[in-house]
């Protein structure tokens, strides 16, 4: 989308691609060193969460920043992983009640903050929606494995493929060129990360299964 805008330098595409290089960099670094470290402290009885995974909860104000964080780390994920599914439902929602008062958007004013437009089933599904899935990951007791999964699956197509793949169709990259073979390898490589992270956090889930009982209201 960056390299698509018109715009005068430093452009957007220059700008945000320096961004990523760091962002990358801070990233891959803070999660070797988590990863790496840990594991080779702790093998395999490292914690999924560092910081209380050992039975400390001080200081609290640490803590508090770690938690702020992963929100902060999350809800932007939430919000894009979400607003496919919206649409989908309101999509079939406006096809199968055409003109209906349920899909019929209305203008809604917020006093000085303005005025944005809603349906009562945009209002109604997104609210249910974001209720359930809150009430359901607050019950599951295994948040590592559940996010390392999510990390694991969405991590080969997202971040590899499809970037590959499209940087060889737009640079013209020839079939079995050094440079096509290089590419190609290192989506397999990632590709089997990926599997073997994914094997890893299901057998996590499913010890944890066995160990918790996440949807007993009466245990």
């Amino acid at each position: 989308m960056q390299d698509t805008i018109k715009s005068p330098p430093p452009s957007e595409a220059t700008v945000m691609k320096k961004a990523t290089a760091v962002s990358v960099a801070v990233t891959t670094v803070i999660y070797l060193l988590c990863g790496c470290l840990g594991y080779a402290a702790f093998g395999a009885d490292a914690p999924d969460n560092l910081l209380t995974g050992f039975g400390f909860y001080e200081p609290f104000w640490l803590l508090d920043v770690a938690n702020a964080a992963v929100v902060a780390h999350l809800v932007g994920t939430y919000q894009v992983m979400s607003q496919p599914v919206f649409a989908y439902v309101e999509r079939r929602a406006a096809a199968a009640w055409p003109g209906s008062a349920l899909v019929r958007e209305r203008p809604i004013r917020l006093g000085p903050l303005g005025a944005f437009a809603a349906s009562p089933i945009r209002l109604a599904w997104r609210t249910t929606y974001v209720c359930v899935t809150t009430a359901v990951a607050m019950l599951l007791p295994f948040f590592g494995s559940v996010v390392g999964l999510i990390g694991a699956v969405s991590f080969w197509p997202l971040t590899v493929y499809f970037p590959v793949e499209m940087y060889i169709a737009q640079q013209g990259v020839a079939r079995w060129s050094t440079r096509w073979v290089l590419l190609q390898s290192l989506s397999v490589g990632c590709f089997v990360v990926s599997v073997s992270a994914a094997a890893g956090s299901i057998a996590g889930v499913v010890d944890a299964f066995k160990a918790q009982s996440p949807f007993c209201w009466s245990c």
